[in-house]
């Protein structure tokens, strides 16, 4: 996000000399994009960042995943994934379940109470949207507090962790991890030609909020679980680093590279006379994929309009909704409610529910709140899809037609 900011002490000149009290220098870190092409930020440690006292293997959960075939459309209830308080003691990091992934991303779900060991994830940038609870992310950047409704984007190799808050009094931190294996960012098209989010954009930089101060913490042959690639079965392996000093030794940085929060209530609706297409509702995009979010809103007002959507069928895509509020008003009578996900696999044509359009008619509000993933290759079928797909999704259109 190329929007620059300064958090706690740098010197004013890049790249030149900056003492420690102690008149040892600061070390001077530069994390960037694209070959040090693109959005990069400077930190610096009091620690050597790259200092590592040992390396040992860290054995994922399961990321295998299985062809959608025969193909058919899926209605998935991830609340069935952690029945009763099975999340007790999970965390959102090592709690993850894969729920759906193809070349492009992993898209996972967890329930957790307990805080998150450090974290990186070498392959790409994770956009993980909070359903319910709130947290700390603790990260080399700073704290960012989120809460329900949360998007947390977080750059690639970012080390952080996630410590959940009022538990008790608010239920389980509950997140849907979308993890890229490219960087995500707004859509270009809100984007001008240097950065700035346009005046057409559905949100802006004073909505996006990131860390506020240093972290400053202290600490020796800190763990920091690592997901980078290899040669396992998904691509994806993952590794123990010891770093010989806590990587959250930052007192400052600047640039434009950095972890923040936009949450789905700051999402601007664009709306219109009749049905507005599946792009108005994005709000971020990686390579083969897009995020798109769809809130409450003021619904077509021509008087013959049809406010759900028409049949479609996109040639080109694979169509992941996730149900986190409201009543999703073109999936009434399919079962669909909160903590779904359906998945509309490129190959079927989709639309709403039988007697959904009937129904509809002569409404102006929509009080439904979902959030999408539509990706340009074909997803497989994680551990979790398997284990509660609930199997009668497909024939839905069937019945009463």
């Amino acid at each position: 996000m190329a929007h620059y900011r300064s958090l706690g002490q740098v010197p004013p000149k890049r790249h030149t000399q900056f003492r420690q009290p102690d008149g040892s220098l600061y070390r001077e870190e530069l994390m960037g994009e694209e070959g040090f092409s693109s959005d990069s930020s400077l930190l610096y440690h009091r620690g050597v960042p790259s200092a590592m006292s040992d390396a040992r293997v860290w054995d994922l959960p399961d990321l295998s995943t299985t062809p959608n075939h025969p193909l058919r459309p899926l209605h998935l209830k991830l609340h069935d994934l952690f029945p009763g308080e099975t999340w007790r003691g999970q965390d959102a990091v090592t709690g993850r379940r894969l729920v759906l992934g193809n070349a492009d991303l992993r898209i996972s779900y967890s329930v957790s109470d307990a805080t998150s060991p450090f974290y990186r994830n070498a392959i790409g940038d994770e956009c993980v949207y909070v359903q319910a609870g709130s947290a700390r992310v603790e990260t080399v950047f700073g704290a960012l507090d989120v809460r329900e409704g949360d998007f947390v984007i977080l750059p690639r190799t970012t080390v952080h962790r996630w410590v959940p808050t009022d538990v008790e009094g608010a239920g389980p931190l509950r997140t849907y991890a979308i993890e890229a294996n490219s960087h995500v960012a707004p859509p270009k098209r809100y984007l001008s030609r240097y950065g700035q989010l346009l005046e057409h954009s559905p949100y802006c930089e004073r909505d996006l909020h990131g860390p506020v101060e240093p972290l400053l913490a202290e600490g020796r042959d800190v763990e920091v679980l690592t997901k980078h690639r290899g040669r396992g079965g998904s691509g994806v392996v993952g590794s123990v680093v010891v770093q010989t000093t806590h990587p959250f030794d930052v007192v400052g940085w600047d640039g434009c590279l950095y972890p923040y929060t936009f949450n789905v209530s700051d999402f601007e609706p664009i709306t219109g006379r009749v049905h507005q297409p599946p792009p108005v509702h994005q709000v971020f995009e990686g390579w083969n994929f897009v995020i798109c979010a769809f809130v409450p809103r003021k619904v077509d007002y021509h008087p013959l309009a049809v406010p759900v959507p028409y049949y479609h069928s996109n040639v080109d895509s694979d169509e992941v909704m996730f149900y986190v509020g409201g009543d999703y008003e073109a999936r009434k009578g399919s079962g669909i409610g909160i903590g779904s996900v359906s998945l509309h696999p490129g190959g079927h044509s989709h639309g709403p529910q039988p007697k959904a359009t009937e129904a509809a008619l002569g409404k102006d509000f929509f009080d439904e709140l979902a959030v999408m993933v539509d990706t340009f290759k074909p997803l497989e079928l994680g551990e979790a899809a398997l284990a509660c797909d609930d199997g009668e999704y497909a024939w839905s259109w069937s019945r009463n037609t």
